[in-house]
């Protein structure tokens, strides 16, 4: 009896032993945050949809670190300090990357110590601009123009302009309870582009709603939306 009371009581130490280790582990505390930008303007797109991928060299089996790209264009991770590459994963953004020169391509080098600001450029192939919405009468209107950024042999047409209205502030295909589209087709003059949207009943009953553009272009699976505007009914 007195040997399995020894063991047990070894057993209990290493229970003891092994949740300090596990206590004392030193969780990431640095923040690396920023945009997603054209020229300094934060660039709008889906929540959750396009993602910055963070790539840390030396430390065993190498996996990417993901910091999602809010609606606003702003992202975010908590991180240990270290020299980080960080990449767009291939086909993501309604944009094109810079490539800073040939060796590092379309990479960022970062080396974190401590909370850091930074802001990561790219090329949209279309800017919402001016994008001026209404409301009333269970209406929301918007007129806008778009600018054409990218116009060498990378530029790409529109698919589609399309106005999304949700009862939160989260707008997007994914999140919206009405929606109006108007084919790239039917887009004559981009400084002149008006949609309407009929908001169905809304339960329980709000005077107001949510409103953003989404610009689809060809070939790209993301879009380039406006900030977010709040509409009165």
């Amino acid at each position: 009896m007195k040997i399995r009371f020894q063991l047990f009581s070894l057993l209990a130490l290493s229970v003891v032993f092994t949740s300090c280790e596990k206590d004392n582990f030193t969780a990431p505390k640095s923040v690396l945050s920023g945009n997603v930008v054209y020229k300094g303007e934060p660039i709008g797109v889906e929540y959750d949809q396009v993602r910055l991928q963070l790539w840390q060299p030396g430390f065993g089996k190498l996996a990417a670190i993901d910091a999602p790209v809010s609606q606003t264009g702003s992202y975010s991770a908590v991180l240990f300090d270290g020299n980080y590459k960080m990449v767009f994963p291939k086909g993501r953004g309604p944009f094109m990357t810079i490539q800073k020169d040939a060796s590092a391509k379309d990479t960022l080098y970062v080396k974190l110590a401590g909370n850091q600001q930074l802001d990561v450029e790219v090329l949209p192939y279309y800017m919402i601009r001016n994008a001026q919405f209404s409301g009333g009468e269970s209406k929301v209107n918007v007129a806008l123009k778009l600018e054409k950024i990218i116009t060498d042999v990378n530029a790409k047409a529109i698919e589609r302009v399309s106005l999304y209205v949700n009862k939160t502030e989260f707008v997007a295909r994914a999140t919206n309870i009405v929606v109006t589209d108007v084919a790239g087709a039917d887009v004559k003059d981009l400084n002149s582009i008006n949609l309407t949207a009929t908001v169905p009943a809304i339960t329980p009953t709000q005077k107001y709603v949510f409103a953003r553009v989404g610009v689809k272009i060809k070939d790209v699976e993301d879009m380039v939306f406006s900030p977010v505007q709040k509409v009165q009914l």
